[in-house]
């Protein structure tokens, strides 16, 4: 389950991919479906969520683990490649690694 919070000791991984509108919904599905058959089971996943932009140019993922290291070591695996394969062939990517800063809530 995602906390956003600054006391939670996770890495937060924000992942942008700019995709055609007529792809943003095949984009989308290709993540869900790596997160589940493939992310999820990781050592060291905690959560991913994605988000599609309104004008159907971006899609984002924001995902946590554990640690950095973690995350790392998905690259090392064909079974992710395979995934982000897919997913670099419908978008471009910008992904960078981040800790939560501050937070406030209603």
């Amino acid at each position: 389950m995602t906390t956003i919070d600054t006391e939670t000791d996770v890495m937060t991984l924000i992942n942008v991919f700019t995709v055609p509108p007529e792809q943003q919904d095949e984009l989308v599905s290709l993540l869900a479906d790596a997160t589940e058959e493939t992310m999820r089971h990781l050592p060291g996943f905690v959560s991913a969520n994605v988000h599609r932009s309104r004008d159907g140019e971006r899609v984002v993922n924001y995902a946590q683990w554990e640690s950095e290291a973690d995350f790392e070591a998905i690259f090392e695996r064909p079974d992710v490649r395979e995934h982000m394969d897919g997913a670099l062939e419908l978008a471009t990517v910008d992904y960078h690694l981040y800790d939560v800063a501050f937070t406030d809530e209603r």
